[in-house]
């Protein structure tokens, strides 16, 4: 539920100017999530999203250390697309894609901003990203399989 709840955060705020949490948290409703302030607050601390002006006074909710709220949705179009499965062991997530789609998806990994990630190696079909600790990588493993709707 967390992770669709992320992926519903970030299509909002990529496709309207949410200034609020009240008004992030009226949105969410419309979508079906019974959400309070207190899991928005949470969820847009987890998400790195900030405040930037968009001029005349308003301010508006983006991911935070990117260029642009349009340059992480791209991202995770991207891994929509070429992620097939996720599985992890240790302190390694295992990421697997279709066939020559390993860099594009990895790319996009390193770009997407996650702390959580120390590195990332791509091959054809698989990519292999070393997490910071063991603990941190089951819950980003079941994490980014429900960001990308993957089972």
């Amino acid at each position: 539920m967390k992770q669709n709840r992320h992926s519903a955060i970030l299509d909002i705020i990529s496709k309207n100017t949410v200034e609020t949490q009240e008004q992030l948290i009226d949105k969410l409703r419309e979508q079906g999530f019974n959400v309070t302030q207190a899991t928005v607050s949470r969820d847009i601390r987890e998400l790195r999203l900030t405040k930037v002006s968009c001029g005349l006074g308003v301010y508006k909710y983006v991911v935070s250390g990117q260029e642009n709220l349009t340059t992480s949705v791209k991202y995770l179009n991207i891994l929509r697309e070429t992620v097939n499965g996720v599985d992890h062991a240790g302190n390694i997530v295992v990421v697997k894609t279709y066939s020559g789609m390993a860099q594009a998806a990895a790319a996009a990994l390193d770009n997407m901003g996650w702390t959580e990630i120390i590195g990332t190696i791509a091959g054809d079909d698989t990519i292999m990203l070393v997490l910071r600790s063991a603990e941190s990588c089951r819950t980003f493993a079941m994490e980014l399989s429900g960001l990308l709707n993957i089972k």
